[in-house]
C-alpha cells in the first residue's frame, strides 16, 4: 500500500455531485484528488456492436469494467453508470429545476415536512450550474429539426387533453446538448467551438439527432460532466484518477482528516486479493459515489464512524420513475386510417415534457405530481423491433425466395429486384409509429437500505406510492389514446408491479439534526467534521423532475461551505506564520526552527 500522498480534499465519484465539487474546490486553491471507479469515455469509445455491448457492464469482480451498472432489489431495479462523468454519460440531458412547492413532503399522518434547503437558496446555484454546463432547447421550429414527430405528437396530445379539461402543461425541455455554436443557427454535425480543450483533447460535434444519448454520445454533443466541470477541474489543478474503486475510509489517528483506501483496477482483470491497493490521506473527504455507491460505502465503513446518524440508509425513492410504451399510433385522414409517424430514433432521447400538478401546488390538484416525457432510442433498436416478428419475417422471406425461383427458372423473369428487396422489410410500422414514455415524479421516499455481508439491501415497496403510479399510468394511457395507440406497460410491471429507476435517491439524507438526517444542510456528516456526502443520496425525497440539475446545484451549495471554511483557515494560518507562531496540527505551514 502507498501512504505517501496527502490532499486538501479527496472526492469519491465523478457524477453530478463529485464533478461540481472537484471544480469548485480546485478553483478555490485546494489540492484535490478525484477518484472515479470507471474509465474515461472519449468520443467514439461507446460500443454499439453486440460484442462490445456484451462487455459494457460493471462488475470488476468478474473482470467487467463497462458503462452500465445494473442493481436489483426485491421490489425495484435500477440502472446507473460507471465512468468518468458518472450518470451524465447515460442520462437523457434534461436539466429541470425542482418545483418550488415540492420542497416539502407529506408523511403518512398527513404532516407536512419541509426540506432543509429551499428553492430560493438553490436558485443561484441552479443559475451557475446551467451556465457552466450549457443549456439549449430543441430547435423544433427549424429544419431539419422539425421532423421530430414524437415532439409534435406530445405537444398536440397535450393540447387535446387541455380541451378535455385536464390541466397539463407542455414545454420543450432545457437540455445539456449542443445543437449550435453561440450566435449561429443549429446545424447537425458541426464542430463545437470550445474556449478550452476538453480533458479528452478531442473535437466535439453538434447533435446529430441519432437518439443515442442513453447509450453514450460518440460525438461529444452532450455537455457531460467530463467535457464541462471535470475539464475545468483539471485546468484548475485537480488530479483526476480513473479505475480507482474506493473500498474503505476512516478518521485519521491524529483526529484530523481521513484515510482513504482504493483498489487500482486493471481493464479486463478480475479484482481480487492481489489487486493493488493505494491509501491516501486528506483534510476533507467528499463521498459522491451516487445513491447506491455512497450509501453502500457509508454502511460498509460504519464501524469506523460509530456516531453516524441512525437515519443512514433511509428515505430511499426512485424519483417516481416509470417506463411505458405507446405502440402503433395511428391517425385518420380523409376517412382513411394510417400510421402516425413518431420516429423515436430521430433527435435526442428526450425533447419535451408534460407537467401534471400536485396537491402541494395549492391549485386544486389532488395526488402527487409528475413529469411525463417523450423518449427515444438508438436506431439499431428499430432493426431489433422489425425483425422480432419472426412469423411475418419468415413469410416475407419465403415470398421473396419463391419470386427469385420463378425468375431464375424463366417462368416470371425480373431483373430489377428493388421492390422485392424493399418488401423484405415489411411496413416497418412497429418501429416508426411507437414510442417509449418516461414518467417521474413524487413517489413516497419510504425505502430503507441496509447491508448484509457485502450485499446492499433495499426494502422499498410500491405500496405507499401505488396511488401516484396509478395516476401517472392514467395520464400515460390518455396520451396513448390521443394517438390511437396501444398502451403497453413495461413487462416488469406485471411482476408484482415492479419498477425500474434510473434516478435512485436517498440513503444519506439531509436533515436539520442527526435525528432527521445523515448530513446537515451543507452536506457535512453530523458528528464528523470535514466528512461530506454530495450526490443524489443526500436528497431527502424525490425531486419530481429529472434530478441531475438539483444534485449539481446542491453540490455547488455544499462547496460554498467548504471553500468558505478553507479560506478562513488559510487566512488564520497565514496570520500565524506572519506572527511567527510555532507549527502545529492547526498551523502546518508555520516555519519550524
Amino acid at each position: 500500500m502507498s501512504t505517501h500522498e496527502h490532499f486538501d480534499a479527496v472526492i469519491v465519484g465523478s457524477g453530478f455531485g463529485g464533478s461540481v465539487m472537484a471544480f469548485r474546490l480546485a478553483d478555490a486553491g485546494m489540492k484535490v484528488c478525484l477518484l472515479e471507479r470507471g474509465k474515461p469515455y472519449p468520443p467514439g469509445s461507446f460500443p454499439r456492436d453486440p460484442a462490445g455491448m456484451k462487455d459494457n457492464f460493471w462488475d470488476p469482480s468478474e473482470g467487467l469494467h463497462g458503462l452500465f451498472n445494473v442493481w436489483s432489489f426485491d421490489h425495484i431495479d435500477s440502472l446507473i453508470s460507471a465512468g468518468l462523468g458518472g450518470g451524465s454519460l447515460i442520462y437523457a440531458n434534461v436539466l429541470l429545476r425542482k418545483d418550488a412547492e415540492w420542497f416539502r413532503e407529506v408523511d403518512h399522518d398527513g404532516n407536512v415536512w419541509e426540506w432543509p434547503v429551499t428553492r430560493a437558496e438553490l436558485d443561484p446555484h441552479y443559475d451557475e450550474v446551467e451556465r457552466r454546463i450549457g443549456v439549449q432547447r430543441y430547435p423544433l421550429d427549424q429544419a431539419p429539426y422539425d421532423r421530430a414527430f414524437k415532439t409534435l405528437a406530445m405537444r398536440d396530445a397535450a393540447k387535446r387533453l387541455r380541451t378535455e379539461g385536464q390541466d397539463v402543461d407542455w414545454q420543450l425541455a432545457p437540455l445539456a446538448v449542443t445543437f449550435s455554436n453561440p450566435g449561429e443557427a443549429p446545424v447537425p454535425g458541426e464542430p463545437v467551438r470550445e474556449e478550452h480543450r476538453n480533458l479528452h483533447d478531442r473535437t466535439r460535434y453538434t447533435c446529430r439527432l441519432c437518439g443515442e444519448c442513453d447509450a453514450g454520445c460518440n460525438y461529444g454533443s452532450k455537455n457531460t460532466m467530463d467535457y464541462t466541470y471535470l475539464s475545468a477541474a483539471r485546468r484548475a489543478g485537480a488530479e483526476i484518477r480513473t479505475l480507482c474503486d474506493v473500498e474503505s475510509f476512516h478518521p485519521a489517528q491524529s483526529g484530523a482528516g481521513y484515510v482513504v483506501t482504493y483498489s487500482e483496477l486493471e481493464l479486463g482483470a478480475k479484482r481480487g486479493p492481489q489487486t493493488p491497493r493505494v491509501t491516501l490521506t486528506c483534510d476533507h473527504l467528499v463521498i459522491s459515489a451516487g445513491t447506491f455507491g455512497s450509501t453502500y460505502l457509508m454502511l460498509r465503513n460504519r464501524a469506523s464512524f460509530p456516531r453516524l446518524s441512525r437515519t443512514l440508509g433511509s428515505k430511499f425513492c426512485g424519483n417516481g420513475d416509470l417506463l411505458t410504451f405507446a405502440l402503433e399510433a395511428s391517425q385518420t385522414k380523409d376517412g382513411k386510417k394510417t400510421g402516425m409517424e413518431l420516429s423515436p430514433s430521430y433527435g435526442p432521447v428526450i425533447t419535451s415534457y408534460i407537467r401534471m400538478g400536485d396537491q402541494l401546488d395549492g391549485t386544486g390538484h389532488e395526488g402527487r405530481g409528475f413529469y411525463l416525457e417523450d423518449a427515444g432510442y438508438p436506431s439499431f433498436v428499430n432493426w431489433i423491433l422489425e425483425t422480432s416478428n419472426r412469423p411475418a419475417m419468415f413469410k416475407r422471406t419465403v415470398k421473396f425466395g419463391w419470386r427469385r425461383v420463378l425468375s431464375i427458372l424463366g417462368i416470371k423473369p425480373d431483373s430489377n429486384l428493388s421492390k422485392e428487396v424493399s418488401g423484405l422489410l415489411g411496413p416497418c410500422s412497429l418501429s416508426s409509429t411507437s414510442v417509449p414514455m418516461l414518467g417521474m415524479g413524487r413517489d413516497v421516499p419510504d425505502g430503507q437500505m441496509s447491508i448484509e455481508g457485502d450485499c446492499l439491501k433495499n426494502d422499498w415497496k410500491i405500496g405507499a406510492s401505488v396511488g401516484y403510479f396509478n395516476r401517472l399510468r392514467g395520464t400515460m394511457r390518455a396520451i396513448a389514446r390521443q394517438w390511437d395507440a396501444h398502451f403497453f406497460d413495461n413487462p416488469i410491471w406485471w411482476l408484482g408491479k415492479r419498477v425500474i429507476t434510473v434516478h435512485p435517491l436517498g440513503g444519506c439524507p439531509m436533515g436539520r439534526d442527526e435525528n432527521e438526517g445523515v448530513v446537515n444542510p451543507w452536506g457535512e456528516v453530523f458528528n464528523y467534521p470535514n466528512l461530506y456526502v454530495a450526490d443524489g443520496s443526500v436528497l431527502p425525497g424525490p425531486v419530481g423532475a429529472n434530478p441531475a440539475l438539483t444534485i449539481a446545484a446542491v453540490s455547488d451549495r455544499f462547496a460554498d461551505g467548504i471553500v468558505e471554511k478553507f479560506r478562513g483557515r488559510a487566512q488564520v494560518q497565514a496570520f500565524k506564520v506572519m506572527e511567527g507562531a510555532p507549527a502545529s496540527a492547526e498551523n502546518p505551514t508555520a516555519p519550524v526552527s
